[in-house]
């Protein structure tokens, strides 16, 4: 009977410890840009972290081209956007191709080289950062190194005051 408690027991550990789960966030387990591969707008051309221009600072902003909230940060972004001239600024949507084209029709993002928009669809970035609502924005120094985290709506005076 004493070794069945024994076994029991031993097995009640092993199960524990295979139902724990890490829940510590990858962006700030491994605090560099990760590597990844997207799909730019509008010439569906790849692009991947080794794309991006060395030596400059990197803003990741998700966002879904449905979301009210997106559609006004991306105004105020634009608004503002000589305060961040001297950032990259990715946009990134996990929607379908023609949703996020038309977001980027409609706000002409052509008309500023420093953003580009982008479609994600192997969800590794937003799985990476632990994305659960958006708009959500990351933002990296010019060596590549995490700053912040911003969590919905964030003035775009706040990220440039880090850059």
């Amino acid at each position: 009977m004493k070794r069945l408690g024994i076994l029991l027991f031993g097995l009640f550990i092993v199960f524990n410890a295979a139902a724990q789960t890490d829940t510590s966030l990858m962006y700030m387990k491994f605090p560099t840009i990760p590597a990844f591969k997207i799909t730019k707008i509008p010439d569906s051309t790849g692009f991947t972290k080794t794309d991006l221009i060395k030596k400059k600072p990197t803003v990741f902003f998700f966002f879904n081209p449905d979301c009210d909230h997106c559609h006004q940060e991306t105004k105020n972004l634009i608004a503002k956007i000589e305060l961040l001239k001297e950032a990259q600024i990715i946009m990134i949507s996990i929607l379908d191709y023609q949703s996020i084209k038309k977001f980027y029709t409609d706000y002409k993002i052509a008309d500023y080289p420093n953003i580009t928009i982008a479609r994600e669809s192997t969800t590794f970035l937003p799985a990476f950062f632990k994305i659960h609502s958006i708009p959500d924005v990351y933002v990296y120094d010019k060596k590549g190194n995490f700053l912040e985290h911003f969590k919905g709506s964030v003035p775009v005076e706040k990220i440039a005051a880090l850059l």
